[in-house]
């Protein structure tokens, strides 16, 4: 029956790729690690999708905190400074 398999084309690894995701190797504290397990296990999601959500938040966080400089805004910014001049 082995003869019947023929593997010499075969590769190792997921059957099907992650579309859009990037294995990495990557350094956490213990603490932070556990954090995300116990938190994880209780809300019934994976730990590595739970800490992937919260850096996607992080990164939309200070996304939308860095706004971008238009007129109006650098106008904003000028007059409090001649104002902070001022006094």
């Amino acid at each position: 029956m082995r003869k019947d398999y023929d593997f010499s084309k075969g590769k190792r690894g997921a059957v099907l790729p992650s579309s859009g995701k990037t294995r990495i190797t990557i350094m956490l504290d213990a603490e932070i690690l556990e954090f995300f397990r116990a938190k994880a296990e209780a809300a019934g999601t994976g730990y590595q999708t739970m800490i992937n959500s919260t850096l996607k938040a992080a990164v939309s966080q200070a996304s939308a905190e860095s706004e971008p400089l238009t007129v109006a805004r650098l106008r904003e910014v000028l007059r409090e400074e001649l104002h902070a001049a001022d006094a």
